[in-house]
């Protein structure tokens, strides 16, 4: 008895490891791949089915359940919003011009999208599948947004004025911008949320804000273009993209020093954890193909061959 009730759990426990799938967007194909965590393998499926998603994908986002997927169009001026299961769009949102940088809020209910070119923020009811509200920022090109752990702040890089907004949620409006960036990109917060950690692609570096305050409070080098920025769940190590030289950096954020540097692809960009943190994938633009990390190792275990220009990854949470 003890023998067949132990198989089938062996069996559950198999099935939901191999569940566990991350996301591509190509931005060069209008088509979003998908990978399988458990097998590391890309699988022959296509979204969508037919047709593109868009002349120039670039943010993506899953929701926690994995079936329903978001991803801005930068040419096209809105979100698609597409049914995993059929691979179907269901809808298109319009989401200002030229969207880049989109994140679910933390509890699920929207979806923060960056407008680079109408310098604004649009937000999304994804119950609705509507907009629900939209910002005009003090910044200029925002490409990433960001919101905290909490959901109370959302963030919005601006690379051409060089600074970062800070915009109270629940308040609806801007209330502060960090000034003394360099063409900031890729943002992360500290898993206490006390700090947040913003990539200078014009500086080279990786910046430390005191959230209290919203201060700079430092930087270090990182590699050369940093542009993405993740950070361990758990043990709150930075990870850093770097695209001119295609590197990760790995920062220590009680030292504040970078501990390692891992060879990837051709300029990586934007990049995603898988759910046990053993896993760090990395999107490489300039190579078709994703890295995937060991994160205890700081080792590459595999590349996988995806679309054309892929600008990011997201795995559901």
């Amino acid at each position: 008895m003890n023998r067949l009730f132990y198989l089938p759990l062996m069996s559950l426990f198999v099935l939901s490891a191999r569940a566990e799938m991350a996301f591509v967007p190509n931005e060069g194909d209008g088509t979003v791949s998908q990978a399988n965590l458990a097998t590391l393998s890309v699988e022959n499926v296509r979204i969508p089915r037919e047709g593109s998603l868009g002349k120039k994908l670039q943010g993506i986002a899953i929701s926690a359940d994995g079936a329903t997927l978001f991803a801005a169009d930068a040419k096209g001026n809105d979100v698609a919003v597409v049914d995993v299961g059929s691979g179907a769009i269901r809808k298109r949102i319009p989401a200002g011009q030229s969207p880049e940088g989109i994140m679910l809020s933390p509890d699920g209910r929207q979806l923060a999208v960056c407008a680079e070119e109408s310098n604004e923020v649009v937000f999304i009811d994804t119950g609705k599948l509507a907009e629900s509200w939209r910002l005009k920022i003090r910044g200029r090109n925002p490409e990433h947004c960001v919101f905290s752990r909490d959901g109370k702040w959302l963030m919005a890089s601006n690379e051409e004025s060089s600074d970062v907004d800070v915009i109270d949620v629940a308040a609806r409006k801007v209330v502060h911008q960090i000034k003394g960036l360099s063409h900031p990109r890729g943002m992360g917060f500290s898993p206490d949320g006390k700090l947040l950690y913003v990539a200078n692609e014009g500086a080279n570096t990786l910046a430390f804000v005191k959230v209290e305050g919203w201060t700079v409070q430092g930087s270090v080098q990182t590699g050369v273009r940093a542009a993405g920025v993740l950070v361990h769940p758990v043990d709150g190590r930075i990870f850093v993209a770097n695209g001119g030289e295609g590197t990760v950096a790995v920062v220590n954020p009680e030292t504040r020093a970078v501990t390692a540097r891992i060879g990837v692809g051709k300029r990586p960009w934007n990049m995603a954890l898988s759910g046990d943190g053993k896993r760090l994938l990395v999107a490489n633009g300039r190579s078709d193909s994703v890295s995937v990390i060991d994160t205890e190792q700081l080792t590459v275990v595999s590349t996988l061959g995806v679309g054309k220009l892929p600008w990011g990854v997201a795995i559901p949470r």
